[in-house]
């Protein structure tokens, strides 16, 4: 039994003293002792070396305390083992060589054997959870299908993924293929986190917000609710959409336990647009962690009290920013504890 169970039974809809906290990216460029561990390795290799990774994810719930541990990887990982090289260049961030731009280049995409591929991944969560000992759930994650042909035909990181905008738009039969390759291989990947000791599972849809509503529903939502469906009877899914308050209320009627919300979209809203039935997560600005301390504590318990301590998961709107100040994370993390 984990010891301290708030975020899983926030994820259930169980009625609780304080909601749960933890960040997007807490596992990361803000901690000294991460970066420590980036000058001394590659970034894939801390992803592929188990006993980094586990020290990786479990760093943050020593030092700021949050209430769940999310595992340290890259949603990069799932193109690697599809037989789509990626490299992280410095100073550039996701690099691919020879990014997909034809259903030629499609039909090279492989829906892997996951744990020959991705068995690293699955060494890491069994040595984390060992580490963790039952004291807090540990979050397994993957990208959405969507997000991930961003990557795979653009080759890059973009302020707007034109390319793969294009690319769906003009051979939407190529799109839809590779599409449904990387959501084949994400619930098999994800179902493998599962069985190897992850508590809850959480889709990261990055760049969703890129696309109109009605694309939405076609390129993005209709994949990620296949992998709720076959994921929602093993475990709790979260679903963060950045950006995609637009499909909030779709969202809301589908098999997951929690939707993540970015900070573009009030408490309010959010609650309005998903019918107030679902956990909600989020959604503070991650910059607003530059804030003095005592106006970090009280933004949150604003925050708090506008969506509700029920069903309710405190987090980021986003990826917690490398120029954060450890205890500006911290209080983020106290103020939620303090909460009355």
């Amino acid at each position: 039994m984990i010891k301290n169970d708030l975020f899983l039974r926030a994820l259930r809809g169980e009625s609780v003293q304080r909601p749960p906290v933890w960040m997007m990216r807490q596992a990361g460029r803000y901690l000294p002792e991460f970066m420590a561990l980036r000058d001394k390795y590659d970034f894939f290799t801390r992803c592929r070396t188990p006993e980094l990774a586990a020290e990786i994810t479990v760093q943050p719930i020593r030092i700021v305390k949050p209430d769940a541990a999310i595992l340290f990887s890259d949603i990069l990982v799932i193109p690697q083992a599809m037989n789509i090289e990626v490299e992280m260049k410095p100073g550039v961030g996701p690099w691919l060589p020879n990014p997909i731009r034809s259903a030629r280049d499609v039909d090279q995409v492989v829906v892997p054997e996951i744990n020959e591929e991705l068995g690293y991944v699955m060494d890491a969560i069994k040595l984390t959870k060992e580490i963790l000992n039952d004291e807090v759930p540990l979050i397994g994650f993957a990208g959405s299908p969507w997000t991930i042909l961003c990557y795979a035909v653009e080759g890059k990181g973009s302020k707007s993924f034109d390319a793969a905008k294009g690319f769906c738009f003009s051979q939407p039969e190529a799109a839809h293929a590779l599409l449904q390759k990387i959501t084949d291989t994400t619930i098999l990947y994800l179902k493998e986190k599962v069985k190897n000791g992850v508590n809850a599972v959480q889709v990261f849809d990055s760049w969703g917000g890129m696309l109109s509503p009605s694309d939405y529903q076609e390129f993005s939502w209709k994949y990620i609710n296949q992998i709720i469906d076959a994921l929602a009877p093993l475990t709790e899914v979260i679903v963060f959409g950045k950006g995609c308050w637009f499909a909030l209320n779709e969202m809301s009627k589908s098999k997951a336990s929690a939707l993540g919300v970015d900070w573009t979209c009030s408490p309010e809203n959010a609650r309005y647009l998903t019918g107030g039935n679902i956990t909600l997560q989020g959604n503070f600005d991650p910059s607003r962690l530059l804030s003095p301390i005592p106006t970090i504590k009280k933004m949150v318990h604003e925050m708090i009290d506008a969506f509700g301590k029920d069903k309710y998961i405190v987090n980021l709107g986003h990826g917690i920013l490398p120029n954060i100040p450890v205890d500006h994370a911290r209080a983020f993390i106290e103020a939620v504890k303090e909460y009355k």
